[in-house]
């Protein structure tokens, strides 16, 4: 069944008003570059807002480990989402203590995309080349990797489709 991330989320009136439309997660922004950065303190305090049943994924964008990690405890989520270039000792680095949603440009799916294929803890995500940079994943370039008769990844959430989605999980991936 697919689930839904509503990211961005900059405050406890969002996070709860997401959590009621029926958010399985909600995406805290700590990327120093974006214009949807919230502090620790409010990502843990929005977090908390909502309950346990609701999954709190911390995003980070060419960030070190140690600050990484120091935000994710500090803001208390449950899944941290790394995007842009990573060695493969950081990500395993932050598996030892969340689970972590691994983002790619199209260009590193192949490639990369195969590195953390069977790596308990990682769950493959795409995203368009310039995350939050407002322009949606171009699909029709992925034809060759997703064939019309494999259908769309798994991970859809509600009301996205190729047209509509900027990211989207790739669990089970297999090029």
């Amino acid at each position: 069944m697919p689930r839904v991330k509503i990211c961005g989320t900059t405050s406890v009136h969002d996070a709860v008003q997401a959590a009621q439309a029926g958010a399985d997660a909600l995406g805290f922004i700590f990327a120093p570059v974006s214009k949807r950065l919230v502090s620790a303190s409010v990502a843990r305090e929005a977090g908390l807002s909502v309950g346990p049943a609701v999954a709190r994924v911390g995003v980070f964008l060419d960030q070190g480990l140690d600050e990484v990690l120091r935000l994710s405890e500090a803001a208390r989520v449950s899944a941290v989402q790394l995007h842009g270039p990573l060695s493969e000792g950081f990500v395993r680095a932050v598996t030892a203590f969340y689970p972590v949603l691994r983002v790619l440009r199209p260009a590193d799916l192949v490639t990369e995309g195969k590195l953390w294929q069977d790596v308990p803890g990682v769950t493959l995500m795409l995203d368009a080349p310039q995350p939050g940079g407002g322009v949606p994943l171009d699909w029709e370039s992925l034809r060759a990797t997703f064939p019309p008769a494999r259908g769309w990844p798994e991970g859809w959430g509600r009301g996205t489709s190729p047209r509509r989605s900027g990211c989207c999980g790739l669990p089970g991936w297999t090029p």
